[in-house]
């Protein structure tokens, strides 16, 4: 018999129509479909940038269903008693969603299933954030993969399904169920006046991610191996912000880059592999979900990092102003655009964990506040792998020299002058920005001295390497 009463979809970091099984099984069911997004504990707990990124495209998606005759339903609340509510509602005889792999949201998509479950509701998640499920990609021996490169061996050439259509139309129920209005949840209430700075730099919603996806693998990905450390350049995909929210999913993209290798762009393996890095970092966190809180290697537990957010000079590095050029320019640069270089992210990492002996988790939660494009499992092993206790991390004793690193991938300055006001008789709108971007208690002005140095890098340099040798690493 064929079950036409309603299917739900909750909607999470799926924000999409096309390539998106939830849905997909969702509209095949043959049913009314309600799509809904749950404001619960997940997303009150996110920081500041990502949960007004998130608003964003959750209101993107409400258009966009609009535009083939069906809705977003926005409801606050638990989930499960959210879900259960919507259920008693609407009727509904099944609930969709696509997995997250975080241990908070495994732990509650698992509580949600088996209530569900018992309330004799068909409840199904699906995949869609990644490429390759966790427990699907093992080592010879059986087990999960710990560094990156054998992992790239061992999925480069598995096939990957191709990626599903946009429905052309979604069922709608005869009434819809009462939904919450976007504004009234305030999403962007934390970001404060950064707001209307950041906003010009998104590029929301699956139409924006596609063009993005277009323009990118027709374009620069040919150069891409190269030129991608070249914080001045126009060089990289920037795709990080779309897939964090579900708005293209992993497998569009793959295609699309394994379209370019075909067709002979040189830096295409290159990106694919950057792909197969993200996928690598949801692996750990599912294997290891410590990642996100501890250090991975556990024999750095107890090294001598300073887990003191408060310092003079981690505020330096919070502001933008630690007298380090090409530091201080990707700090600015995150603040005007919600992103930051990925070259001038591990610069601004290994400064902060190696010169000022700063603990990760430190620089990690401030990425959480304030990145649009903040991801848990990226953010945690980018992290880790620069300061040296992570999986697949660089050689803990590795430490970048924001110097040399300005004068090989920025030797003109245009990087640095983009983002940094003081000292220019004429800075850049996008340097000036900046100082809109930021509280007005930093009581920062583009016309005052550019700031001295708040640690001398050979001495840092130095302390950092005592410390290992020390701890005898």
């Amino acid at each position: 018999m064929t079950d036409n009463r309603p299917s739900i979809v909750w909607l999470r970091r799926d924000l999409r129509l096309a390539d998106h099984p939830a849905l997909d099984a969702a509209v095949a069911a043959g049913g009314p479909v309600i799509p809904v997004f749950i404001h619960d504990e997940s997303v009150a707990t996110l920081g500041a940038a990502p949960e007004w990124r998130l608003g964003l495209s959750i209101d993107a998606l409400g258009h966009a269903l609009e535009e083939i005759g069906s809705r977003l339903i926005l409801r606050r609340g638990a989930a499960l008693e959210v879900l259960r509510a919507l259920v008693a509602e609407t009727g509904a005889g099944a609930v969709h969603w696509s997995r997250l792999y975080d241990p908070a949201a495994i732990a509650r998509d698992k509580a949600v299933k088996s209530a569900l479950r018992k309330d004799g509701i068909a409840a199904h998640s699906h995949a869609g954030h990644v490429m390759f499920e966790p427990w699907a990609v093992e080592t010879g021996t059986g087990g999960f993969y710990r560094v990156y490169s054998p992992m790239w061996r061992a999925v480069k050439d598995r096939e990957v399904p191709t990626p599903l259509g946009a429905p052309a139309r979604i069922p709608a129920p005869e009434t819809w169920p009462a939904s919450d209005v976007l504004d009234d949840w305030r999403m962007g209430i934390a970001m404060r006046r950064g707001a209307n700075v950041c906003l010009p730099h998104q590029r929301v919603g699956e139409a924006a991610a596609m063009e993005r996806l277009h323009t990118f693998t027709t374009g620069a990905i040919a150069d891409y191996r190269e030129a991608r450390n070249f914080p001045a350049l126009d060089a990289t995909s920037t795709l990080s912000e779309n897939l964090t929210y579900g708005e293209i999913s992993p497998r569009q993209c793959w295609q699309a880059g394994q379209r370019a290798l075909l067709e002979g762009a040189r830096g295409a393996e290159h990106w694919l592999k950057e792909l197969v890095w993200r996928e690598f970092a949801y692996h750990l966190m599912y294997h290891t979900p410590e990642i996100l809180t501890r250090n991975w290697r556990r024999d750095w537990d107890g090294f001598g990092w300073s887990g003191d957010a408060t310092r003079p000079e981690v505020i330096a590095w919070k502001q933008g102003c630690t007298g380090v050029r090409l530091v201080d320019a990707a700090m600015r640069e995150m603040y005007v655009t919600g992103k930051m270089h990925n070259r001038a992210r591990m610069i601004v990492a290994s400064y902060l964990t190696k010169h000022l002996m700063t603990d990760w988790r430190v620089g990690l939660d401030w990425f959480a506040d304030c990145l649009t494009d903040w991801d848990p499992a990226s953010n945690a092993m980018g992290w880790q792998w620069v300061a040296g206790c992570g999986p697949d991390a660089a050689p803990y004793f590795r430490i970048f020299n924001p110097e040399t690193q300005l004068e090989k991938f920025d030797p003109e300055g245009v990087y640095a002058n983009r983002w940094i006001a003081e000292g220019q008789a004429r800075p850049g709108p996008l340097a000036l920005a900046y100082f809109d971007a930021v509280p007005h208690s930093w009581a920062l002005d583009p016309k005052s001295p550019y700031p001295a140095p708040v640690v001398d890098l050979a001495e840092g340099r130095q302390a950092a390497l005592a410390a290992y040798e020390a701890r005898n690493f």
